[in-house]
């Protein structure tokens, strides 16, 4: 936890506190944030108070008094249900506006982590509780240089990787056969040889599976890959190093000599939109001008729509990436939620539009990665439908 840089933030938002609570380990940002030990037996409610000045406050149940001495501050104590209101109005007091993993109506469902109760506690204080969304952003969603190497690293391998994944499903096709959940399972042992870890194994979907964006392949229901199939291939993973960050992409091919004329239009459709999505951002970090998250998403919509298939366009443009796969960054979405969390320096989102239709879906997914005046594409680029 960088003290000095959070309190900064605080101050630079005009947010009096940023207050942190738990118990049972309702709050992971916090315990991520806070650097706190995830094998805390938490079963009482702790709170932790970051002034935007002065010295952090604890406030912590006695029978789990030792829960947050890894932090700086004030240590209070509270054993039952009146002492705690009492010291929560006390610890708030000097403090106005407070930050909380709150989000208004719910719509960045992933740092709405306080319950309703407590937010109706900490208001009946007379606080006015505001999201701490670009808060968590800042400070759990930016990379460090070490991080961003490791984001390179595993482009490296993954681009490699899935390009040779290609050319197996054609040689395993014409040899012998071999289906979704094998190729899968082929990846995996890449992976492994590559020092790579994920949380999920990738996506490997044939025809009508590939218009599922979470589509799973499994090993009791084995899906062939044939002659005339089309392909989708989506990869996310990360070197097996602290810290490491993902690098997260996806790519489609088809299995003969041309794809059909549906196919061709649906990719240069959905390639357009990516690569109108990456120009937003692009120009927009180029010229200084900030810009939210659910702006990316409305212009990759926008010709989505034009081509008319906005009907089949069913999930955000991207999501942050981080540590996780999906971290807590502004996601490219004015579908799912309205993500007015800006795009921040040292952070990474995927752009990837998809297509979903009956018979099969098409997703071209990016991963860029914006610095202070400047936003690049970090991997390749498809550009066509690859011939398997």
């Amino acid at each position: 936890m960088d003290l000095s840089a959070i309190q900064q933030a605080l101050r630079e938002r005009n947010i009096d506190a940023w207050l942190f609570y738990d118990h049972h380990h309702r709050d992971p940002i916090g315990y991520r944030l806070l650097g706190l030990p995830d094998g805390l037996m938490v079963t009482r409610r702790w709170y932790y108070l970051i002034p935007a000045k002065g010295e952090p406050v604890k406030l912590v149940h006695k029978i789990e008094a030792g829960h947050l001495d890894t932090l700086p501050g004030k240590k209070r104590q509270y054993a039952g249900w009146q002492e705690l209101f009492d010291s929560l109005k006390g610890l708030l007091a000097a403090h106005r506006t407070i930050a909380m993993q709150y989000s208004p109506n719910n719509i960045v469902f992933t740092i709405s982590l306080v319950d309703a109760g407590t937010a109706d506690m900490i208001r009946g204080l007379g606080k006015n509780i505001v999201s701490s969304a670009d808060l968590v952003a800042q400070f759990e969603a930016t990379w460090s240089e070490e991080q961003i190497k490791t984001h390179f690293a595993a482009r490296d391998v993954i681009d490699a990787v899935t390009g040779e994944a290609f050319k197996e499903i054609g040689q395993r096709v014409r040899s012998g056969g071999t289906h979704e959940h094998e190729i899968q399972q082929w990846f995996m042992e890449a992976f492994r040889r590559e020092n790579m870890v994920t949380d999920d194994p990738p996506i490997v979907a044939v025809n009508a599976n590939s218009g599922n964006p979470h589509y799973e392949p499994r090993a009791d229901r084995p899906v062939p890959i044939r002659e005339g199939d089309f392909v989708l291939l989506d990869v996310w993973a990360k070197k097996n190093t602290p810290g490491a960050v993902y690098y997260d992409i996806t790519w489609t091919g088809f299995v003969g000599k041309t794809p059909s004329d549906r196919q061709r239009e649906v990719f240069k459709v959905v390639s357009e939109a990516r690569d109108i999505g990456v120009k937003t951002v692009v120009d927009a970090i180029a010229a200084g001008k900030a810009i939210a998250g659910w702006e990316v998403d409305r212009a990759v919509r926008d010709h989505i729509k034009k081509a008319k298939y906005g009907d089949f366009f069913i999930h955000r443009t991207g999501h942050s990436i981080g540590t996780d796969v999906h971290a807590n960054g502004a996601n490219m979405d004015d579908l799912e939620i309205h993500d007015e969390r800006r795009i921040l320096p040292n952070s990474c989102f995927s752009i990837e539009p998809g297509v979903y239709l009956p018979e099969f879906g098409v997703r071209s997914e990016v991963n860029v990665l914006v610095r202070k005046g400047s936003a690049e594409v970090t991997g390749k680029i498809q550009r066509e439908i690859v011939t398997i």
